[in-house]
């Protein structure tokens, strides 16, 4: 193993967006209880560290590969194209003017339902925006699109957070 080596290497699975998260369960298990700073004790305090930062390295590179939006966009950054969320936020029009009707939506709610009309919306439009980054990365090995992809999923988990506090707001009322 290399600190150094990405965390498809770390984890010697193949660096693509599909990912069985079982696999990534076991295999988290096993350089875990390789690397545990426990079974270093009898080697001394450096041995220790050493294995300390690879239970901090690997434990990184687990929560990076099994959340889908931040495998997303470690992958495309990989291959040359970073995300840059913060200053890149243009989008298509069409996801700008879903987004406007879902703004409109969620400031007319009044009603738990309602709310949760527009949160199962936003969960559909979710998933077929992970099913995009998957074509996009794993078959057509498109991370420009990718990277557009991932953007828009950003902004979508920001709103469905959004109205989940809405939600909560009415339900404490």
């Amino acid at each position: 193993m290399n600190l150094q080596s990405n965390d498809f290497e770390l984890f010697d699975i193949a660096a693509q967006f599909v990912q069985d998260r079982a696999t990534l369960d076991a295999k988290w298990k096993d350089l875990q209880r390789q690397t545990h700073p426990d079974k270093f004790a009898v080697q001394g305090a450096a041995a220790q560290r050493v294995a300390m930062q690879w239970s901090v390295r690997i434990n990184e590179a687990y929560q990076r590969l099994k959340d889908p939006l931040r495998r997303a966009s470690y992958l495309c950054e990989l291959n040359g194209v970073p995300i840059n969320a913060e200053n890149n936020t243009a989008m298509p029009c069409d996801f700008l003017m879903q987004q406007i009707e879902w703004r409109e939506a969620l400031e007319a709610a009044k009603t738990v339902e309602k709310m949760d009309e527009i949160a199962t919306q936003a969960n559909e439009y979710a998933r077929s925006q992970l099913l995009k980054i998957e074509q996009s990365i794993d078959i057509k090995q498109d991370f420009i699109s990718a990277a557009t992809e991932v953007r828009s999923l950003m902004f979508i988990q920001r709103f469905q957070t959004e109205v989940e506090a809405r939600i909560d707001q009415l339900l404490e009322q």
